[in-house]
């Protein structure tokens, strides 16, 4: 007769039982079968894309292609009417370009007056978006509209409406500063203010709508905390919503660079097509004036590659350094 096996032995037996069974070949099965990260080989996402890319590549990579054409010959009014034949300069035109002095300067100016409208666009758009989550339904209503109000209004329309604003007979601004009959668009630092607070004016609705959305989806007790531990509303933003938001924060900024960057419609109308004797020239006006005013074609077209080019590097060198800090974009 034998004797009866505890539960615990006959435990311990069918444990080693299974582990002396053979392993098969290529890892267990747990192994073969699971799952592979999603993406990583499929071509799912791109073919969720394929619409917006071919749409895309309609929009823009003819034009671009034309452009980038157009600036190796020699493309004149001659050459648009037939009168001449077009003749091929290849990097001739950019030689003549970067040798104009005229050039940097406007350049310069550019990227001067681009980077005060991006700062100051966030500035105002991130601060007011702040407000927003501060204030009552009422108020907070009503900014949402006048935001909303500006950023809906044309260029051409806006321009028009803080010219008269500061005009330097009718405008109310010289009366409420007691300036008399100052005018603002005459000094080329003053106009380029006006037209600055004009591109922050139409600009900073976008900024402040997106930060604001983005805040309303910071969970309240992250808030909460941060005012139990008794930060001020500037060290909050700081050290709190700031590294929350910050991957909105690339993306308006990046739209901002690149709005404000070639910016054409305020600048032309405000300081009359760039200025006294050209000295609120950016870019994008110069471009014009080369190309339709001077009927040099291929310098203008040149000018709209030189910052298209411009524009693709900062936007790289910006996500490069987002990147190599662990940001996930």
């Amino acid at each position: 007769m034998t004797a009866p096996v505890s539960s615990k032995d006959a435990d311990h037996r069918r444990l080693r039982l299974v582990g002396d069974r053979p392993r098969p070949r290529g890892g267990s099965r747990a192994s073969r079968t699971a799952p592979r990260p999603s993406g990583t080989r499929s071509g799912a996402p791109w073919l969720y894309l394929a619409p917006a890319l071919v749409v895309l590549g309609g929009l823009l990579a003819y034009p671009i292609q034309q452009l980038g054409l157009i600036s190796l010959f020699h493309y004149t009014q001659a050459q648009v009417s037939g009168g001449e034949p077009t003749t091929f300069r290849g990097l001739g035109t950019y030689a003549e370009l970067f040798a104009d002095e005229r050039f940097w300067q406007v350049l310069l100016a550019t990227v001067l007056f681009a980077a005060a409208c991006v700062v100051c666009t966030l500035a105002v758009g991130c601060a007011l978006a702040v407000l927003l989550t501060r204030v009552r339904a009422l108020p907070r209503l009503a900014l949402t509209l006048a935001a909303l109000g500006a950023w809906a209004t044309p260029a051409v329309t806006g321009s028009t409406v803080w010219l008269f604003l500061f005009d330097a007979d009718f405008g109310p601004v010289n009366r409420v500063l007691g300036l008399g009959d100052h005018a603002w668009t005459y000094g080329r630092f003053s106009a380029f203010f006006l037209v600055l607070l004009e591109v922050v004016w139409c600009s900073f609705p976008f900024v402040m709508v997106t930060v604001h959305a983005g805040i309303r989806a910071v969970p309240a007790e992250v808030l909460e905390a941060a005012a139990l531990d008794g930060a001020s509303h500037w060290r909050v933003w700081r050290s709190v919503l700031a590294p929350i938001l910050r991957p909105i924060l690339v993306v308006v900024t990046i739209q901002s660079v690149i709005w404000d960057f070639k910016v054409f419609t305020q600048i032309y109308v405000m300081t009359n097509g760039g200025g006294i004797a050209g000295q609120n020239l950016v870019l994008n006006v110069y471009a014009y004036q080369q190309a339709f005013a001077s009927s040099q074609y291929g310098l203008g077209a040149a000018i709209g590659v030189v910052m298209l080019l411009i524009l693709l590097a900062v936007t790289l060198l910006y996500l490069r350094l987002l990147r190599r800090q662990g940001e996930e974009l």
